[in-house]
This record gives structure tokens, C-alpha cells and sequence, in this order.
């Protein structure tokens, strides 16, 4: 019992890590691009140009957020934790994003590595969250500036 909560919490661990790189990484060259990008704007653009920029930071969390759910999906059909790959998408899908349908349920082996595929997923989500609203904001206060001048 005590060899596979502590091969749970070891997988755990390294999937927590890894997926936290790949989301801190992720944020960074999304930021990256909306430096390059931002410098665009002018006074006289629509807001279509905005828009375009914060469809373009959903699109790539939702990207980041799609890595890691297959990194998670990897680790379940790696160790042979669901019968098949399309079965692990599924459930790491479920599990990240916190849905908990239950149509799926992971042995007891491997049920403490699911329930911390969920508080990772929660907690990335949320980072997003706020990545998104910073955006927002900036966005925001660049319109801001503009109608001022």
C-alpha cells in the first residue's frame, strides 16, 4: 500500500512539475508575442485588432492547457492505469478540467494520481484565469490612453 501511494505521489510530483514548466513557458511566449504585437495598435484601429489579439491569447492557452492534458493522458496509458490512449485523453481531459464525470474510474492504484491530475488542473486553469484578465486589463488601459488623446 504504502509502495503505490508513494509511486503516486512520485508521478505525481513530476507531472505537477512538468506540467507547471510547460504552463510557465507557455505564458512566457504568449507574452512574448503580445509585446511584438501590442506595439501595433493605434488610436484610429477598430477593435476588431483587440479582439483579434485576445482570441489569440485564448487560442494559445488553450493550447498550453492541451499539452498538458495529453502529458497527463501519456502518464495514464504509459502506466497502464485505463485499458486504452483514447480512454486516457478522455479521462485526463475530465480530470483537468476538474468535471469529474465518474463514467471512468481509475483503479485504486492510481485513483491519488487522478485527484492530483485535478488540483493541478485547477490551479493552471485559474493561472490562465488570471494571465487573461492582465491581458484584458492592459488592453483595457491602452483604449483607455487613447481616448484621452
Amino acid at each position: 500500500m504504502y509502495s503505490s501511494m508513494a509511486l503516486n505521489l512520485g508521478m505525481s510530483s513530476l507531472m505537477v512539475a512538468a506540467t507547471v514548466t510547460v504552463h510557465f513557458f507557455g505564458l512566457l511566449t504568449l507574452l512574448h508575442l503580445l509585446r511584438r504585437h501590442v506595439g501595433r495598435f493605434r488610436a484610429h484601429e477598430s477593435v476588431v485588432g483587440q479582439g483579434a489579439l485576445i482570441m489569440s491569447v485564448i487560442f494559445g492557452l488553450f493550447a498550453i492547457h492541451t499539452v498538458e492534458i495529453w502529458l497527463y493522458a501519456f502518464a495514464f496509458s504509459l502506466l497502464g492505469a485505463v485499458a486504452d490512449f483514447e480512454t486516457a485523453l478522455y479521462f485526463s481531459t475530465v480530470t483537468f478540467a476538474s468535471l469529474g464525470y465518474g463514467d471512468i474510474v481509475l483503479s485504486r492504484d492510481w485513483r491519488l494520481f487522478g485527484a492530483i491530475e485535478a488540483a493541478n488542473g485547477v490551479i493552471l486553469f485559474a493561472w490562465s484565469t488570471a494571465f487573461l484578465l492582465s491581458v484584458m486589463a492592459r488592453l483595457r488601459a491602452l483604449e483607455h490612453d487613447w481616448r484621452e488623446r
